[in-house]
């Protein structure tokens, strides 16, 4: 389900509630183009862990935020989040012990 190099980043963003597309742009690394980041938006609201909503007004405004199932996914991103800083840790002070 979580196929692509950005999509648990993408979700990571959306855990703080509904992101502009534009807005989603500005906050990945350079290297992801536009066409990359719509690409893995279809993806993951095909999977059913984002939802897209779309507002009829001038300028277009589109919106993305996790679904129910992908607000499920929190509780892993937030694992994950605890332990990438042990890990990052435990090289810091594998690094002192050389």
């Amino acid at each position: 389900v979580l196929t692509g190099k950005w999509s648990m980043y993408i979700l990571y963003l959306l855990t703080d509630g509904p992101v502009r597309f534009n807005e989603l742009q500005r906050r990945m690394p350079v290297e992801m183009t536009h066409t990359t980041l719509s690409r893995q938006l279809k993806t993951l609201e095909e999977e059913g862990l984002i939802v897209r909503t779309e507002y009829r007004q001038i300028p277009p405004k589109v919106e993305y935020r996790l679904s129910a199932i992908g607000e499920k996914f929190r509780t892993v991103l937030a694992e994950l989040e605890k332990w990438g800083n042990e890990y990052i840790a435990y090289l810091k002070e594998s690094d002192r012990s050389e």
